[in-house]
């Protein structure tokens, strides 16, 4: 790689915790010809000797982006913590500009050198960037045998993750606590999730949690555990889930409408199907809707979006969806509103548990074909003294794509 691309004016150095010593040439030559450094007050103090004009980078970080672009033309550096590409500023960077005007020299990120010390596999271990993010995202990794190592904002947030873990049933799990990598101050020690006592942790900070405990494990497949969601009644159980999740089939990257969402099941299922996944739940009972983002947040997948609103006068705008789920509130109007606005290829599926939405969904099926299934389930109870089978209300379900 060129010292620096022809055009560039922007370099993103990755600065460990032993500052100068660990860069390499081309990131010390770059740091010598800068006429700005912007960093975080941390980084600038790993970096004595600069001649250059620093720029403190402010808090939060996205409020620093336009002041940095406003030195567009100049030599710039900037400087972030390990690898920037890897829970780093580079991303939020780069997104700004075009590839020719900047270049990177990255230092062994967080995660490589924790993984050393620990002698984990990298590539079977889950990194988590919850420095800046819910300790709620860690929720899908838990299970006993699977490691996680994750970042976290400081001392203080070690000890809530040490507390959110006992209370989730995972008070056994092992916290490998990384301070200052890399640097004169690098401590590890080991505690039980359920003694944690430690009051000096410095940051920065990362922990490698290797889970135990009886807590609950999140399943890999549709249909979770309907006690897992809060709700009023207003949910698809378990069996029916696991049929639309099937019908809707979630690829990698797609987004989701949730019409009709009540506790957010389907929304929040479609979420942990990929990391990459987006969902858009659109419910018209505030209190549901609150629900619903309750729900999905406890489970991890808070980047869920609740919309409040009546359907079809509600819908929004874009972006578009990849797939729609109508779990509630099918009518004429909303199937009309769908079929203007959808995209070819648009995968949709729609339920319907009355006699009139059930016939509305049978000759929408005869004008534009797809698949119809009729789900009728029954539960084994108690009949005196044995057990007969308690009918549940059928469901119709209704599958097309555009």
């Amino acid at each position: 790689m060129a010292d620096m691309a022809p055009s560039a004016w922007l370099t993103i150095v990755g600065l460990g915790e032993d500052g100068f010593d660990g860069l390499s040439t081309a990131a010390r030559r770059a740091l010598a010809e800068a006429e700005l450094v912007a960093g975080s007050a941390r980084h600038l103090a790993l970096s004595p000797g600069l001649t250059g004009e620093t720029l403190e980078w402010p808090v939060p970080f996205a409020d620093g982006v336009a002041r940095l672009l406003a030195h567009r033309g100049r030599r710039v550096v900037m400087l972030a913590s390990g690898d920037p590409f890897w829970f780093g500023a580079g991303t939020s960077l780069a997104r700004h500009l075009g590839r020719e005007e900047w270049v990177s020299y990255p230092a062994p990120s967080t995660f490589s050198l924790a993984a050393s010390r620990l002698g984990w596999a990298l590539q079977d271990t889950a990194c988590l960037g919850l420095h800046a993010a819910p300790l709620e995202r860690l929720r899908p990794h838990l299970a006993p045998g699977r490691r996680v190592l994750a970042l976290l904002r400081d001392g203080d947030a070690v000890a809530d993750l040490a507390g959110y873990l006992d209370v989730l049933g995972f008070g056994a799990s092992t916290l490998h606590v990384l301070e200052a990598l890399g640097g004169s101050r690098e401590r590890l020690r080991s505690v039980r999730a359920g003694d944690y006592a430690l009051e000096d942790v410095a940051h920065p900070v990362a922990v490698g949690i290797d889970p135990a405990g009886d807590g609950i494990v999140l399943p890999l497949c549709s249909g979770l555990p309907d006690d897992l969601f809060e709700h009023d009644g207003q949910l698809t159980k378990r069996p029916v889930r696991a049929l639309a999740l099937s019908a809707l089939a979630p690829r990698p990257g797609e987004i989701l409408w949730d019409i009709g969402a009540g506790s957010g099941s389907i929304s929040i299922e479609w979420l942990l199907a990929h990391p990459a996944n987006r969902a858009l739940a659109i419910e018209s009972d505030a209190a549901r809707a609150m629900r619903a983002k309750a729900n999905a947040a406890r489970l991890g997948v808070d980047r869920i979006e609740v919309l409040t609103a009546r359907v079809p006068q509600g819908l929004p705008d874009g972006p578009l969806p990849d797939a729609v789920f109508v779990g509630g509130g099918v009518s004429e109007a909303l199937l009309e509103a769908l079929w203007a606005m959808l995209r070819d290829g648009t995968r949709l599926v729609a339920h319907a548990v009355t006699l009139e939405s059930e016939a509305l969904l049978a000759r929408w099926h005869g004008l534009k074909g797809g698949s119809l299934l009729r789900i009728e389930l029954a539960d084994a109870v108690p009949l005196g003294q044995r057990n007969g089978w308690r009918a549940r209300y059928p469901v119709v379900q209704w599958s097309v794509t555009l």
